[in-house]
C-alpha cells in the first residue's frame, strides 16, 4: 500500500541542458520559506552534468524528489510530475528562470479562494490585484491571451484532472491554459511576487518559425475561449507571419473589426483589414519584408 502524504504546494522544474542556471532556479525556490512543500526536478535525458546535479540536490533538500526519463520534451516532463505530484497546489519554474523571495508565501495566502493566481513577471508583466469568477472576462480585460505562460501561476491541483500538456507541439501553455480555465471558478491576478524570466536566444519563442508559428495559431482559433477586436488583431499579426513564412492558406476568419476600439498602428491596420482583406494584408506584410532585409541585393 502506497503512503500518500498530501502537502501544500508541488513546484516543478523540468531539466535539460541547463548546467549554468540550475542551482540558482533550484535555490530560489528552496528560499521561499516554505516547509510543506515539494520540489520535483524532471530531468528530460539531459545529456550533460544536470541529471547528476539534480541527485546531488535530494541529498542536500529532503523536500526534493528526481524524476530521470528519456527525452521527450517540456510537455512530457511537466506531465511526469503532475502524475506523481501530491500539493494541494501545483506551479512550475523553467530550470533558467528563478523567483523573488517570499513569492509563493505570498500567493498561497490568496490561493483558499482561488483555483488559479497569477503574479508579476519582472521587466515583462505587471499585475494589479484583481479577482474574475468569468474566465471570458479575465482572458479579454487582461489579454491573458498573450501571457498564457504556465509558470508565473499557481493552480489548484485538481484543475489538472484529465488534463495534461499536449505531446509533440509547441507553445503547449497556448494550448493547456484554456481547458484550465473552462473548470476554474475563480482566479486573480496579484502584484505580489515576482517571477525572473531568462530570455533563451535558442529557445522557443525566439527561434519560432512558420510551422511552430501555425501551431500557435491553431492554438489560439481551437482553444474556444472568446475573441474581441484587439484579440482578433493579435491573432492577424500571427497569421501573417505564418503565410509570409510557409505559404499555407489563410485559417483565420475573416471579420469586420471596430476600429474605433483600437489606437496607434493598431488602429491604422485594423483599417487596412478591413478595405483589403487579410490576404491582401498579408501580402503588403511580406513585401514590407522583403525590402527591409538587409544586403537584399
Amino acid at each position: 500500500m502506497i503512503n500518500f502524504v498530501a502537502m501544500k504546494l508541488t513546484v516543478v522544474i523540468p531539466v535539460y541542458r541547463v548546467e549554468a542556471t540550475l542551482d540558482r532556479c533550484v535555490e530560489s525556490v528552496l528560499i521561499q520559506d516554505i516547509d510543506d512543500m515539494e520540489v520535483i526536478l524532471v530531468d528530460d535525458g539531459s545529456p550533460d552534468s544536470c541529471p547528476k546535479m539534480c541527485d546531488g540536490w535530494t541529498e542536500k533538500d529532503s523536500r526534493i524528489s528526481v524524476i530521470h526519463k528519456e527525452n521527450g520534451g517540456l510537455s512530457e516532463a511537466r506531465n511526469a510530475a503532475l502524475d506523481i505530484a501530491k500539493g494541494d497546489y501545483v506551479t512550475f519554474v523553467d530550470s533558467d528562470d528563478w523567483l523573488d523571495e517570499g513569492t509563493y508565501k505570498a500567493i498561497l495566502n490568496l490561493m483558499d479562494d482561488n483555483d488559479i493566481v497569477e503574479y508579476p513577471v519582472a521587466h515583462r508583466l505587471s499585475l494589479s490585484d484583481r479577482s474574475y469568477e468569468n474566465m471570458d472576462d479575465y482572458w479579454l480585460t487582461e489579454q491573458a491571451y498573450t501571457h498564457t505562460f504556465a509558470w508565473n501561476k499557481v493552480y489548484r491541483r485538481t484543475l489538472f484532472n484529465g488534463i495534461r500538456y499536449p505531446k509533440r507541439k509547441v507553445f503547449e501553455d497556448v494550448y493547456t491554459l484554456p481547458l484550465l480555465l473552462r473548470k476554474a471558478k475563480r482566479i486573480s491576478t496579484t502584484s505580489q511576487g515576482c517571477y525572473h524570466y531568462e530570455w533563451n536566444p535558442s529557445g522557443i519563442t525566439a527561434t519560432a518559425d512558420g510551422k511552430k508559428l501555425a501551431m500557435l495559431l491553431d492554438a489560439h482559433l481551437t482553444s474556444g475561449m472568446p475573441i474581441d477586436d484587439r484579440y482578433y488583431m493579435y491573432l492577424v499579426n500571427i497569421q501573417m507571419d505564418v503565410w509570409e513564412q510557409t505559404g499555407r492558406p489563410i485559417i483565420l476568419p475573416t471579420r469586420q473589426v471596430n476600429t474605433s476600439s483600437l489606437d496607434g498602428k493598431l488602429k491604422i491596420k485594423s483599417i487596412l483589414l478591413n478595405v483589403l482583406g487579410i490576404s491582401t494584408l498579408c501580402r503588403i506584410n511580406k513585401f514590407i519584408h522583403y525590402f527591409k532585409k538587409p544586403n537584399r541585393w
